[in-house]
């Protein structure tokens, strides 16, 4: 019971937080800088402008950035809680997007703006599904074994 209350405070709750907080963060975003078409500058014929570029830094340094660092962070600083016995390859993905944004960014801070995202996808949508699903199994094992009732 220890141990599962550790992998729900030290890694999986917050880990869902994480995840959930940011990709509301970025649906804000898409919905607040989407083109008059509903598309994003990145997925457009025609290539982001320098004002949009502008806007792209300041929220992926501010909100995008610190928010997968934390992930990474907690990915790393408690492994030993995850569920299976190797690392899963979603987050092995999500160390490197974050490292491939760490250098993007610290390029930034020397004014150079040709590159605008990671090298590696965030695998977003996968990303959440493992944070929703590993946090709502913990959850119904700690309530099995608090003998809750309306837990099957």
């Amino acid at each position: 019971m220890a141990r599962l209350n550790r992998q729900l405070s030290d890694f999986y709750g917050p880990l869902f937080a994480l995840t959930e907080a940011n990709s509301r963060s970025f649906h804000a975003f898409k919905e607040r800088n989407a083109r008059p078409d509903g598309r994003s500058p990145f997925v457009h014929e025609t290539p982001p402008t320098e004002q949009e570029l502008a806007e792209w830094r300041l929220w992926v340094t501010t909100v995008f950035l610190p928010n997968i660092q934390a992930m990474r962070d907690l990915v790393i600083r408690h492994a030993d809680l995850l569920k299976e016995p190797e690392m899963p390859p979603i987050l092995l993905q999500l160390c490197a997007h974050v490292s491939g944004y760490e250098i993007t960014a610290a390029r930034w801070t020397q004014a150079r703006y040709d590159e605008h995202l990671s090298l590696v996808p965030f695998p977003s949508e996968e990303l959440a599904a493992y944070a929703r699903q590993g946090f709502a199994n913990l959850k119904w094992e700690q309530a099995r074994l608090l003998g809750q009732r309306g837990v099957h």
